[in-house]
């Protein structure tokens, strides 16, 4: 059988999509190649969040392209995601050596259209329709050759968006909101426990808002908190983690899961994208820096130790010098324990692309790196908080930087690269923190007395 290979841009929900068109495919015969050099079948499962990330995706095409076409001209090509979503056939139009376009709701049917190709039964295939019950289809996992052990896994919990933030285009290439029964959900962890699992990410585009509409609301919980509870009962499962969340999904009985469920981890991504409420209503946030202030002193009292992480846009439409300072002081006072910091980007067919004032490019370059500065010196003094101190990480494997040391996380999403033996993989493990880099801590399995 022909070989496959996949290269993913963007988020985690990209990579788990990719894991599960990987893993059916290889159920059916199909070898997953190491790269595109050696590979029948090259996939790109691509982004369009930003411009960057399809101007990547875009390159890598024509390179691989223009490679393949000179000595290996029957190896099919295609685009998978978010920008074939969004462009369509118009991506064959420009690169005519593409045989693929699939988009977010029909991957699951990747090895269908990639046996047409390969039969003759279809020339090109441009696959973006809706199809109903598509959220239901990511289920498959590759845990096979990701190491002696496959101790974490991500499951899809849910598809769509309809916050319908101006600057953002996931509504247009994910959907509507459409999420998985709890049960279904359960059984899927469940079934990887069953494997040695024992970390889950719970994915979707906004997380918090599972259920909404849908399921109802139980003893003043959420359906979210419902399904954290539902998993947090799988017995071999011993974390859980989210992400990505809405600032609006963080009532009371959220916050108050995190002091009650131990199997629910003490870390927190929270996209805040703008610290100025000015900006935050032109991009359609539906919340404020207070708002988002008054989430982060919450989840502090009830875990005092939890990790936050969030998401920032720099450069905006409107963004003033003013607004820009309301965001510096907010990573300030909010003490973010990491930031995703990006540059604005615009995006055909939404809001913000057609609003006045769109900021200078080198503004932008200006306000990132400022952030960028202050956000590693913020950061840096929160990991220097943790030499000489015990804490528990789950072992993943191999460091990426380094293979000869393994590397692990703490619950609070702390990297930890350490020197250790194949026998740590996949245990939980208690570190000593010997010194602190730039967002990675290092350290030594010990034992030692509280």
């Amino acid at each position: 059988m022909p070989s496959v290979y996949i290269k993913t841009y963007g988020c985690q929900m990209n990579e788990r999509d990719s894991e599960a068109v990987a893993a059916q495919l290889q159920r059916r015969g199909y070898s997953i190649a190491e790269s595109e050099d050696s590979a029948d079948i090259v996939l790109l499962n691509t982004c369009s969040v930003r411009d960057l990330a399809e101007q990547k995706a875009l390159g890598k095409m024509r390179a691989v392209a223009a490679d393949v076409r000179r000595s290996r001209k029957n190896v099919v090509l295609g685009f998978l995601g978010c920008m074939a979503q969004s462009r369509g056939e118009e991506l064959i139009d420009k690169l005519p050596d593409v045989d693929l376009i699939v988009g977010t709701q029909k991957i699951h049917r990747i090895g269908d259209y990639i046996d047409e190709v390969l039969n003759g039964k279809r020339e090109k295939v441009v696959e973006v329709g809706e199809e109903e019950g598509s959220q239901m289809a990511i289920r498959e996992h590759l845990l096979d050759g990701r190491g002696p052990k496959a101790v974490s896994a991500f499951v899809s919990i849910m598809q769509g968006c309809n916050q319908r933030c101006s600057f953002c285009i996931v509504p247009h290439t994910r959907g509507r909101e459409r999420c998985r029964p709890i049960d279904d959900i359960v059984q899927e962890c469940r079934e990887l426990a069953q494997q040695g699992v024992k970390e889950v990410t719970l994915l979707g585009q906004i997380v918090t808002s599972y259920g909404r509409g849908v399921i109802e609301e139980k003893g003043g919980k959420s359906p979210f908190v419902q399904l954290l509870e539902a998993v947090h009962q799988v017995e071999g499962i011993e974390r859980i983690r989210f992400t990505a969340p809405h600032p609006k999904g963080y009532g009371d009985d959220l916050v108050e899961a995190y002091g009650r469920l131990p199997k629910l981890v003490e870390s927190a991504h929270i996209p805040m994208q703008s610290g100025s409420n000015r900006i935050l209503k032109l991009m359609g946030r539906g919340h404020t820096r207070e708002k988002y202030l008054g989430i982060v002193k919450k989840l502090r009292e009830v875990k005092p130790e939890i990790g936050i992480c969030t998401d920032i846009i720099v450069g905006f439409p409107g963004e003033t010098d003013e607004d820009f300072q309301q965001t510096v002081r907010l990573v300030e006072e909010a003490q973010f324990d990491q930031a995703f910091i990006f540059k604005y980007s615009p995006r055909q067919g939404t809001k913000a692309a057609s609003m006045p004032e769109q900021i200078p490019q080198e503004v932008k370059e200006e306000r990132h790196q400022y952030l960028l500065n202050l956000m590693n010196r913020v950061g840096s003094e929160r990991y220097k908080r943790f030499v000489d101190r015990k804490v528990q990480i789950l072992v993943e494997g191999p460091s990426k930087k380094n293979p000869e040391r393994l590397m692990g996380r703490t619950r609070c999403n702390r990297i930890v690269v350490f020197e250790g033996s194949p026998r740590h993989i996949g245990n939980l493990l208690d570190v000593k923190i010997t010194r602190a880099g730039t967002f990675t801590l290092y350290g030594d399995p010990v034992i030692f007395d509280e």
